[in-house]
């Protein structure tokens, strides 16, 4: 049965070392199969602090970055670009050092970092991408980890939008240990249909998040659930199915996030109605028990 799990942000930010124990339990008591691990800033998450919570809780771990302002790969300084080459590749050593599969985010410029492009600038753009990308990819490939790059709605980026620009984008890089991690939020706002969108990416898929079209739970929303699950199912997907959602108590994610108000009664019941829904679709498809 498809694993499902859940992303630590929709309760704190960042996960440390710290805090990690008593939230990796309450994900796995909570009836979760894996746990998505956001590393903030190299040195916030060790292997030797999380690998034995794994162990214990039975949680399958992903790794996905932040790139919180200051971290550019795109139409900026060479030292931006270095400096966030070296954090990529600080993500990518813990996800092998923890056995995660690969490594996801919007891994070409700063959230919330916008311009107008031409189509000539754009070609350009994604040229000097692929090339500040390729030794983060290279660094992956070399230690079994895949790189999926997440594209971001209108409002959050202008570089990758839609399927089609990320693997426009990624070009001579998909394949070589890097695709597409995709968010139903986001493929919501920007494609014509989230199905067709997921079709798409067809074998560069590496990863998906799923929730509600209101950052909230998924299920009872506006999403075609049942033909986002078909979608992934003619792809040959089989990896999991994380909720992303945020707490709006922390300040800093929800400016970034722009979570202003509550999305659930509390941030359990977000996730433990998430979970209901998914476990109930999914057993409903593959027709098991759990």
């Amino acid at each position: 049965m498809r694993a499902i799990g859940i992303n630590t942000w929709v309760w704190t930010s960042p996960l440390t070392d710290a805090t990690a124990p008593q939230l990796l339990r309450k994900v796995a008591g909570l009836g979760f199969d894996a746990v998505e691990l956001p590393l903030e800033n190299a040195g916030d998450l060790t292997v030797e602090a999380v690998g034995p919570l794994l162990e214990e809780t039975g949680l399958r771990p992903y790794v996905v970055g932040a790139m919180g302002p200051g971290r550019d790969l795109v139409a900026t300084s060479s030292e931006t670009v270095t400096s966030t080459q070296d954090y990529l590749r600080a993500c990518v050593d813990l996800a092998a050092g923890l056995g995660a599969p690969a490594v996801c985010g919007p891994f070409y410029a700063a959230t919330g970092r916008v311009w107008r492009m031409t189509p000539g600038e754009r070609e350009d753009a994604y040229a000097e991408w692929r090339e500040n990308l390729s030794p983060v990819v290279d660094h992956a490939t070399n230690q079994g980890v895949r790189v999926g790059v997440e594209p971001l709605n209108r409002y959050e980026t202008s570089l990758v939008n839609t399927v089609d620009q990320g693997l426009t984008g990624l070009g001579e890089l998909l394949g070589r240990g890097a695709g597409l991690a995709l968010d139903t939020y986001h493929l919501g706002i920007e494609e014509r249909s989230t199905a067709d969108a997921i079709r798409a990416a067809g074998e560069h898929l590496v990863h998906v998040q799923v929730c509600g079209n209101d950052r909230g739970a998924p299920g009872g929303d506006q999403t075609d659930w049942p033909a986002v699950f078909e979608a992934l199912d003619d792809v040959g997907y089989a990896g999991p199915l994380n909720i992303e959602s945020f707490t709006g108590e922390n300040a800093t994610i929800a400016v970034a996030a722009s979570i202003w108000r509550p999305l659930a009664a509390t941030q359990d019941d977000l996730a433990t109605e998430g979970l209901s829904f998914l476990r109930a679709l999914t057993t409903t498809r593959e027709g098991g028990t759990r």
